[in-house]
């Protein structure tokens, strides 16, 4: 017996057809969409300018330095263990349950979230700054492709 399958792509914004899936990357995370050939005109178009005054990124090294010209931090994946880490770490020291592994539960992370933003004690990712207004701002990294 055969079967036949047929994949069709949907616009991700509208629910109609797409044309292609448009792959990038922002602030360390990879996102793909499925968009129209306007859509994705239009956000190539709406990202030209940002894309245009970047720089590529290296993919040979695992750190890169900080815009103020401050010491190396480490790249998004790693930087994203370190804090999940920290998560994990201060969830099991205010009584949740949480695995060693895989996708950090909502409630957990907007727990989190909450009390470091209010602690009078730095969190596990504060550990270096003296309040929590001192932070220096976030890094966004944009990487465009398709």
């Amino acid at each position: 017996m055969a079967q036949l399958l047929t994949v069709r792509l949907v616009d991700d914004l509208t629910g109609e057809e797409a044309a292609e899936t448009v792959a990038f990357a922002l602030d360390g995370k990879s996102f793909e969409i499925d968009l129209s050939i306007d859509h994705a005109a239009r956000l190539r178009d709406d990202l030209a300018p940002f894309v245009g005054a970047a720089r590529r990124a290296s993919s040979a090294g695992a750190e890169t330095r900080t815009s103020r010209g401050g010491p190396p931090k480490l790249d998004g994946a790693a930087s994203s263990r370190q804090r999940n880490q920290g998560v994990r770490a201060w969830a099991r020291q205010n009584g949740f349950k949480i695995s060693d592994r895989g996708r950090i539960p909502a409630e957990i992370l907007i727990a989190y979230r909450s009390s470091s933003s209010t602690a009078e004690s730095p969190g596990p990712d504060q550990t270096h700054r003296d309040k929590p207004a001192e932070r220096a701002p976030a890094s966004h990294h944009l990487q465009f492709s398709g």
